[in-house]
This record gives structure tokens, sequence and C-alpha cells, in this order.
């Protein structure tokens, strides 16, 4: 595979920085919702009050964790080596850039992973 475009990476940069937009004022709509001062109610309240909490809690951790791989997705343009799978050091195919701009992999390295996992997973 060729290198990719410069106009490639430059649309995959808005993607990326369009998404972490969005993902941050995620976590402030979070933030405004899981700060409710209601402490009281009866068992029943409470309980269903605490598995908000928790599920407010697991989206914000899945929220942390995407805005990591943007971020480092970001690092790699800014540092010349975006678009060049982790597992192959061979270029990401541009459909998969454009669909997942924050990834690391091509579908091969994604693959080969994978199969790593289920290897020893066992």
């Amino acid at each position: 595979m060729s290198k990719i475009s410069k106009s490639l990476v430059d649309e995959c940069k808005a993607k990326l920085l369009s998404s972490k937009e969005d993902l941050l004022n995620r976590v402030q709509d979070i933030r405004k919702n899981l700060h409710t001062d209601e402490k009281g109610g009866d068992e029943a309240d409470q309980t269903v009050r605490v598995l908000n909490e928790s599920e407010v809690l697991g989206q914000h951790d899945r929220i942390r964790k995407q805005l990591f791989e943007i971020e480092q997705a970001l690092a790699r343009i800014e540092g010349g080596t975006y678009g060049i799978c982790e597992e192959t050091e061979e270029y990401i195919e541009a459909d998969r850039l454009l669909a997942i701009p924050w990834t690391r992999l091509g579908i091969e390295g994604a693959e080969i992973r994978e199969s790593l996992k289920r290897k020893y997973a066992r």
C-alpha cells in the first residue's frame, strides 16, 4: 500500500477533533447529571440512584478511554506515524482510517492481535 495522502490525514484529524469535542461535551453533561443533591428516599430510591451512578461512571470510563485513543492518534499525526499499523508496520487502509480515525491497527494487524488474544485466553 502506498503512503497516506495529506488530504486523508487532514480529514481524519478533523474527525478526531470533532469526536474529541463531542466526548468532552458528554463528559460535562455526565458530571452535571452525576452531582445531584438528593440523598433521601427509601431503600429502592437509593438503590436506583446507586445503579444510575454506576452506569454513569461506566460511561465516563469508556469516554476517558476513547479520549485517550483520540489523543494518541493526534500525537501520531503530529509525529508523522499516523496510519501505520502497530502490528504489521504497514499502512492502514484508508477506509478503515475514515471509519475509525483513532485506530492503531490495520485489518490484518487487528486479526493478528485477536488471534493472539484467543491463543493466550485459554
